[in-house]
């Protein structure tokens, strides 16, 4: 008996072995053989036709209405729910494969840009009248300048020297030599020796020769360059030398003479850029463009001279005037700056301004804007100090730079008259047509 269970299980263990093999089979042929037929790559999964869709979702509608919804979520409403959150995707797979060939790529939506408070700093020429951007002002300024010599030579040599030359001590020590010149003809009109000038000489070669524009001036108003000999030297040299025509007319020396002496250099004219903004929570939020910040050469050698100074100062103490003086000069860096005043109701009235124009400068351009310019009014700063019109404070020196947000207050007695008026004191003020230019702050 027990031999004939050995035997069952024997055969038992036998089958569950699995197929026979030949002894004489290798070992490689003993590896199970790799299917040659090999399952073609599965293609990417085709969204659904518009048919099938609309098919699906009658489907989907006629099911609704034969069995009605259960108080809990079935196995049938989840299937539905997944239905219906794969068609709008696969029919977007769909959309964007059809549409791959053509290499469109949808740009993402910045959140969170905001517009600049101001496009930038513009200028107008005022020999022309065009608009210049900050980093053109010079460049078009002298070329409209030099365009100038085929109308009026003396008119633009004089704008030449008082624009090309930065120095102005150096300007007007040469006009003031210059002068001397003239006045000498006017007052020795039969001195030969007054109508020439020896352009080697160090006292021109000092003050005159150095000037851009001067040559221009003398060419201009009558002198000519003419090679005269020299007593006591071998070689004549160059003069120049006034002409009997121009001698002739000594007040037309004479004005010249003024115009030089009146003369001033040829800046552009900053433009205001006035807006009106409606009210906003965002009013003292300035997102300003760089025409703001960038600093000139002589600028930024300035700045960093300053700040050398103050790395010697942090080693020693500092009174409150020392430090107030420093604070000062760190607004001075600023050379323009953006102001908003907030109006009784609740507008913006923004403009911009040099650093170091005055106080008044921006009481005149917030009169130009209301409807009864000649009522009195105040300026207050956010920190609530009142700006005076009659102070001669520059906007560096009140911290108004390089923006600010101000309050426009009535006077109290023009309050009352308004209040006993009948009329409401934070009723609009503006000019009716800046009223229509309006903006919304973004």
């Amino acid at each position: 008996m027990k031999k004939f269970f050995q035997e069952i299980k024997a055969d038992i263990k036998f089958k569950s072995a699995g197929a026979g093999q030949k002894l004489t089979e290798s070992a490689a042929e003993k590896a199970p053989k790799e299917k040659t037929n090999q399952p073609a790559r599965q293609q990417p999964r085709q969204g659904p036709t518009n048919e099938a869709q609309m098919a699906a979702a009658a489907a989907l509608a006629r099911l609704e209405q034969k069995q009605p919804r259960a108080r809990g979520p079935t196995s049938q409403d989840l299937i539905r729910n997944q239905v219906r959150k794969e068609l709008p995707a696969e029919a977007s797979v769909s959309g964007s494969s059809q549409a791959s060939g053509t290499n469109m790529v949808a740009e993402p939506k910045e959140e969170g840009s905001t517009q600049l408070a101001a496009p930038g700093v513009y200028f107008t020429c005022p020999l022309t009248g065009a608009i210049l951007r900050k980093d053109q002002r010079d460049t078009r300024i002298k070329e409209a300048i030099l365009s100038h010599f085929s109308t009026d030579p003396v008119a633009a040599s004089i704008m030449k020297i008082h624009t090309f030359n930065k120095d102005r001590d150096r300007v007007k020590l040469g006009v003031d030599t210059i002068a001397k010149y003239l006045d000498n003809i006017h007052l020795h009109p039969e001195e030969e020796k007054y109508r020439k000038i020896k352009l080697q000489n160090k006292v021109f070669q000092e003050r005159i020769n150095c000037l851009e524009g001067a040559h221009e001036f003398f060419e201009a108003i009558g002198f000519q360059k003419t090679l005269l000999p020299v007593p006591d030297q071998g070689g004549p040299e160059e003069f120049y030398v006034l002409s009997e025509a121009a001698l002739a007319k000594p007040e037309s020396l004479e004005r010249h003479k003024e115009q030089l002496l009146c003369g001033e250099p040829v800046r552009a004219t900053l433009i205001r850029q006035r807006r009106v903004f409606r009210p906003s929570p965002m009013a003292s939020q300035f997102d300003l463009p760089p025409d703001f910040f960038n600093l000139t050469t002589e600028e930024a050698k300035r700045e960093q001279k300053l700040r050398s100074e103050a790395v010697e100062r942090l080693s020693m103490l500092r009174t409150k005037a020392m430090r107030e003086k420093e604070e000062q000069r760190e607004m001075r860096k600023y050379t323009y700056t953006l102001l908003r005043v907030r109006l009784p109701d609740g507008c913006l009235l923004q403009g911009t301004f040099y650093a170091r124009e005055r106080v008044a400068a921006l009481y005149s351009f917030v009169r130009e804007a209301l409807q009864n310019d000649w009522l009195p009014f105040e300026l207050l700063a956010s920190c609530g100090q009142k700006l005076s019109e009659d102070e001669n404070l520059a906007f560096n020196e009140c911290g108004l730079v390089p923006s600010a947000l101000l309050t426009f207050s009535w006077d109290m007695a023009v309050l009352e008259d308004i209040k006993a008026a009948g009329a409401k004191p934070d009723s609009s003020i503006l000019k009716p047509e800046l009223l229509l230019a309006i903006e919304k702050l973004s």
